[in-house]
């Protein structure tokens, strides 16, 4: 795993959105087609910015794939990661295709569509985050490590939805939803390249977990220490909890 630390969010999203796009363009000059993960929530604003910022990207090769999306929820919410998406990232470049999760239909079919679409080729690069309680896409902890689904249906635990609150997706935890679809812990790592981008001191104690401690379905984000090919970018503060050998080993961006 390579540690990246920027200043502040901006540096972060800048510099996840230019790593994004090389490993793009590098994916293209070998075949025909590029395949892209995009994450959602407040820590991909900088970096989907900056992606689509990004020129020399011929995005009418490259295919996208949801990360997750609650269940239940209509695209036209304020929270729906359909409509994040579609106005953040696909609605600003002309990418090849978008396979959205749409929950408000057979879930069901949902799945074994988007998991068949999914499986026809490697991902080339996943962008990833981590949350306060250490979940990667919704898969909160207790993860389950062994499925080899692609995309499951979750169940997302309190500290999950009190993030979502306090980000101000959700006017109140009644308000959020309690299941979502997520792509598996198995799949995200079927990645070739993973960019996991987490700003902010609270995440903090999550990411010094995911580093630092051992490798538990109960802190997901330390499955990523298994993977071959991980860029973490951070912020000072999300690697403030970092131990010493860890921040010693990081590279300031």
């Amino acid at each position: 795993m390579l540690i990246k630390i920027a200043q502040d969010r901006q540096g972060l999203g800048k510099f996840s959105g230019k790593l994004a796009a090389e490993t793009l363009i590098q994916a293209l000059s070998r075949k025909p087609r590029a395949r892209l993960v995009v994450a959602t929530g407040s820590s991909q604003f900088e970096v989907l910015e900056s992606l689509a910022s990004e020129t020399g990207i011929d995005w009418s090769r490259v295919d996208g794939f949801h990360l997750d999306e609650y269940l239940g929820l209509a695209s036209n919410h304020p929270a729906s990661f359909c409509g994040y998406l579609k106005q953040r990232f696909v609605d600003r470049v002309p990418i090849g295709s978008f396979l959205y999760l749409d929950s408000m239909s057979d879930v069901t079919k949902t799945i074994a569509e988007a998991s068949r679409q999914w499986s026809l080729e490697p991902i080339d690069v996943a962008l990833i985050g981590i949350g306060e309680n250490g979940h990667l896409a919704f898969n909160d902890p207790p993860a389950d490590f062994q499925t080899n689904a692609v995309y499951h249906v979750v169940s997302l635990d309190l500290a999950c939805r009190q993030q979502q609150v306090g980000e101000g997706w959700f006017p109140s935890i009644d308000d959020c939803p309690t299941q979502a679809i997520s792509m598996t812990i198995s799949a995200i790592l079927r990645s070739s390249k993973i960019i996991c981008s987490v700003p902010d001191s609270r995440k903090a104690q999550a990411v010094a977990q995911s580093v630092d401690g051992p490798v538990t379905p109960m802190v997901p984000g330390s499955i990523l220490q298994q993977h071959p090919d991980v860029t973490l970018v951070l912020d000072e503060a999300s690697a403030q909890n970092l131990s010493p050998h860890s921040l010693q080993n990081a590279q300031r961006i």
